[in-house]
């Protein structure tokens, strides 16, 4: 690991975390239909990248040496995850919340880990429905949820 890189990273995720924190509080706290309001998710979400970030910088402390050898990146699994990432962001509404994010989860876990097909799909499609449920039944929130074709 190296220690300046994660120093900054840590950081840069901190001011990022606390961003959110500070700009959702500007999201109406309620929504129609729904008990959660848009601003809790995204509150939520950058309270853990602030806890996660102080950590990180905390765990800099503790490294024994830096490290100095080189890194090989793998742009071609970025660009894979980064286009999925966005056609999610693009299809959520048409094809809803369980099928784009079965689709986007399988499509990462095969670009980063070859094989492993049933894994990849038991993983993705469990943890698709399992959000699904829980924020619309059990926090009351609303998802798109299947398409209208489907």
């Amino acid at each position: 690991m190296n220690k300046k890189f994660d120093r900054i990273a840590a950081i840069i995720f901190l001011i990022i975390g606390l961003t959110f924190m500070i700009e959702s509080r500007g999201i109406a706290t309620t929504a129609y239909g729904s008990v959660v309001g848009p601003n809790v998710f995204p509150f939520i979400l950058g309270c853990i990248l602030t806890l996660l970030s102080c950590r990180l910088f905390y765990e800099t402390f503790f490294y024994k040496q830096e490290n100095t050898d080189t890194t090989q990146f793998n742009y071609q699994r970025f660009l894979i995850v980064l286009v999925s990432a966005i056609m999610y962001a693009l299809l959520l509404e048409k094809i809803g919340f369980i099928i784009s994010s079965f689709l986007f989860l399988l499509i990462c876990f095969q670009a980063l880990e070859r094989g492993k097909w049933l894994k990849s799909i038991t993983i993705s499609l469990g943890y698709s429905i399992i959000i699904y449920f829980v924020f619309v039944n059990v926090m009351k929130g609303t998802l798109p949820g299947w398409p209208i074709w489907f």
